[in-house]
């Protein structure tokens, strides 16, 4: 498994997943409108505080006339006061006129402290009402203001679902949002066209590939069954078969790329266990023929999906694994299970080593590890681009890394 020098490559690209579980307290989340909400709210509590200051040292400058009364008394005899919120002063007879009049100033400020006080508690009472209210109109007006980028987000969800006959339509005034929902709905529908042209290809090249092959095909044999044929012809036709067999391969793994490429719509019950044990049936014979043993131990993995395109994951990773293995004593180890809430298919086997840096290419379509894109018996090179492409659109993902003493560990999770 060698291969050509590959250019470096790219770093991945992060991909989204609409998959992905919420969290627990998705109110806790800091979204727009949350921080809509709070900008709003805390603006309005900022303008009370300082409104409500403002208020307060007017209204303390107003009423404030300085530490005497702005009355006194002068002069007199037998003066007799009566007073319910300054007892100080009740019943006071035969008194000193400045120390009346002191009695009565300390009164005043005490009744001025009181009424700024009372001023205070009740506007601070108001304030609080008030900016309740405003965070709940806040939190109103941004959700108002937001449900357009809901209705796009929500749409963006269903197009990741493979729905692109899905658009946002927004009504409204000719603002931002509205102009960002009609650019989204072009875009989809360009987007919807491109996929309809590429199914539409694939449909066409399916007939149109197969039929000629299978044709030149059936000649072949029919040619090769003549047994009067010179041995050169025979030794022609029995090329031209191999390099006819090779390109049907190819045409066939072309068009599945293609097909898989796209989100599975239609699932049902698959248990990974009772796939790999088809695909191991499948390259039995070309195992023994190779002098590979196939183990391990197959757990049931039960996943939503379609099970002719998960069989042909299980198909190639095997394939693989038999085709690129040891001359003498190799294996093959095939093992499914659940892993963490997701099914996992492993195919490990022994083989030549691996760098580490070549992982990535393999699964780059015609890739092959120290081999010639073409001429080669074991494959078209699309084996693992397949087994990836399924894997996405399952929801899943496939992983390799080296072994240690040579070979491979591939593993495909699954949502369950």
């Amino acid at each position: 498994m060698a291969t050509t020098p590959a250019p470096p490559q790219a770093p991945p690209k992060p991909t989204w997943d609409p998959r992905r579980p919420q969290p627990v307290f998705p109110w806790l989340r800091p979204t727009i409108r949350i921080r809509l909400t709070l900008l709003y709210g805390g603006m309005f509590l900022i303008a009370g505080i300082l409104l409500l200051s403002i208020i307060y040292l007017l209204a303390a400058q107003a009423i404030s006339t300085g530490n005497q009364p702005s009355f006194k008394i002068v002069s007199g005899s037998n003066i007799k006061v009566s007073s319910d919120n300054c007892t100080a002063i009740t019943g006071t007879s035969n008194v000193p006129i400045p120390d009346f009049n002191a009695v009565i100033a300390q009164c005043v400020d005490h009744q001025r402290q009181a009424a700024l006080d009372n001023l205070l508690s009740r506007s601070l009472l108001a304030l609080l009402g008030l900016a309740v209210i405003a965070f709940a109109f806040g939190y109103a007006m941004a959700g108002r203001v937001l449900s357009p980028l809901g209705r796009i987000t929500r749409t963006a969800r269903a197009v990741a679902g493979s729905d692109l006959s899905r658009r946002i339509e927004l009504d409204g005034p000719d603002d931002e949002l509205k102009e960002l929902a009609d650019t989204f709905d072009d875009m989809l529908e360009r987007l919807q066209r491109a996929f309809t042209a590429q199914q539409r290809f694939v449909g066409n090249a399916s007939h149109e590939l197969r039929t000629p092959l299978a044709i030149n095909r059936t000649l072949l044999e029919v040619h090769l069954s003549d047994p009067g044929a010179p041995m050169e012809l025979q030794q022609l036709g029995k090329t031209l078969l191999a390099t006819n067999e090779r390109s049907e391969q190819l045409v066939e793994g072309l068009l599945l790329l293609a097909r898989s490429d796209n989100q599975i719509i239609e699932r049902k019950p698959v248990d990974l266990a009772e796939v790999a044990s088809q695909a191991v049936d499948q390259v039995h014979a070309e195992a023994e023929a190779k002098g590979v043993a196939i183990r391990g131990q197959r757990k049931p993995a039960v996943v939503q999906g379609n099970g002719v395109l998960l069989e042909r994951i299980a198909l190639n990773l095997l394939q693989n694994a038999v085709r690129y293995n040891v001359p003498e004593d190799g294996w093959v180890e095939v093992s499914t299970e659940i892993q963490h809430g997701q099914a996992v298919l492993s195919v490990a086997n022994t083989g030549p080593v691996v760098p580490a840096y070549e992982i990535d290419n393999l699964f780059e379509p015609f890739r092959r590890l120290r081999t010639e894109r073409t001429g080669s018996d074991k494959g078209v090179g699309l084996g693992l681009s397949i087994v990836r492409s399924v894997a996405r659109a399952h929801g899943g993902h496939i992983a390799a890394q080296p072994r240690e003493g040579g070979g491979l560990v591939m593993r495909v999770t699954l949502p369950v």
